[in-house]
């Protein structure tokens, strides 16, 4: 049987999507001394088109161990919370799209497992990211904007405090993100939580 991954043990993680038609799915590595993707660490799945989010993470394609999962609250809500929990079903956190910010500046809010709020993740530009929405209106070439060389970075803060940068690489067919949590010297952000908000922040909004 595969072994537990703890996310807590690292700081820089490499992930990557895979698309297909109905199921979202996301392969987590660590990066080797060169930079380049190690073996795959964490593999997650999210059916498209249901009704309430429910994604989940493992320890590898087998799906024998799970490690997280994200559940949403309510169906249909741009402002739903949703848990965060490990494989016995204990709380780690919860995640919470800031709607009317998100219009202009995609933006995200992390709380940990007593639900007090631990950081904020948002774009790291706000002119870019008026710029992808612009081009996002623009016949055809709107259709093709994800493939364009438009940064879609983020930056998880608490107050000033830089914690985690969130890194999506350029050139790529599918999604691939660097995401560095080595800002947090003081090791105060759960690892898992970030990891989740890293898919969920790509998966709940259809990317």
């Amino acid at each position: 049987m595969p072994t537990a991954f703890d996310p807590n043990d690292h700081d820089v993680f490499l992930l990557r999507q895979r698309w297909t038609m109905v199921i979202n799915r996301y392969v987590f590595s660590l990066p080797t001394p060169d930079g380049q993707e190690g073996p795959p660490v964490a593999f997650v799945e999210q059916k498209r088109f249901k009704f309430k989010e429910d994604i989940r993470f493992y320890t590898d394609e087998s799906k024998q161990v799970e490690l997280l999962r994200i559940k949403a609250r309510q169906r249909f809500d741009p402002a739903a919370r949703y848990d965060i929990t490990g494989p016995d079903g204990e709380k780690i956190g919860e995640i919470q799209k800031v709607f009317g910010r998100s219009l202009f500046r995609s933006t995200y809010r992390l709380y940990d497992a007593t639900g007090v709020e631990t950081c904020e993740a948002k774009e790291r530009s706000l002119a870019v990211a008026l710029l992808r929405r612009a081009v996002g209106f623009v016949p055809y070439i709107g259709n093709y904007a994800d493939w364009l060389p438009i940064p879609y970075h983020f930056v998880f803060m608490r107050g000033d405090q830089v914690l985690v940068n969130h890194t999506r690489q350029a050139w790529k067919l599918t999604d691939h993100y660097t995401i560095d949590c080595t800002p947090d010297s003081g090791r105060t952000l759960d690892r898992r939580l970030v990891l989740a908000a890293a898919v969920g922040m790509d998966a709940l909004q259809a990317r």
